[in-house]
């Protein structure tokens, strides 16, 4: 016997995803509007197998936080090395040597995904985490009116 489909089945159905270019990232001392790409955050859980008698029996172990690649436009002013390279002295002082106190150097940081129409549409928060920012700058030339590829990537783990 046919089996009959129910309207939802049959037709289509409204879908819209998450795309990567809709976001805005909130980093205490560095403006949003610096900030080309993004990744979110992720866990990885280890593995623990347990052995009993000839069985093995796998469990979730510990679970690390894996690190966040910040991609940053560097224009000339505001220039987003400079803010950079501020949030890397509150940690450790170049000059004398001297490492700063967690407090300071630890952000809050905020990545919000949006809708098509701009509405907030996820939340990654992330407060008071220990970021080890690794910074690498990069930036190319402006050619007949058109700009390259001028950013500073960084690699940052936060636990």
């Amino acid at each position: 016997m046919a089996e009959v489909l129910e309207f939802n089945d049959m037709f289509y159905t409204n879908f819209e995803p998450k795309m990567k270019n809709r976001f805005i990232m909130a980093i205490d001392g560095i403006q949003s509007y610096l900030i080309k790409a993004a990744n979110r955050p992720s866990i990885q859980f280890e593995k623990v197998t347990l052995d009993h008698i000839n069985v093995k029996r796998q469990l979730k172990g510990k679970g690390e936080w894996q690190d966040i690649e910040i991609t940053l436009f560097d224009p000339i002013v505001p220039s987003g090395a400079q803010q950079v390279m501020e949030w890397v002295r509150l940690s450790h002082e170049s000059i004398t040597g001297r490492d700063g106190y967690a407090d300071f150097y630890k952000k809050d940081v905020d990545i919000f995904m949006l809708g098509p129409v701009g509405d907030k549409i996820e939340n990654w928060p992330r407060s008071s985490c220990n970021w080890q920012v690794h910074c690498t700058a990069r930036s190319t030339m402006v050619s007949h009116g058109s700009s390259h590829n001028m950013a500073s990537r960084c690699f940052t783990s936060c636990c």
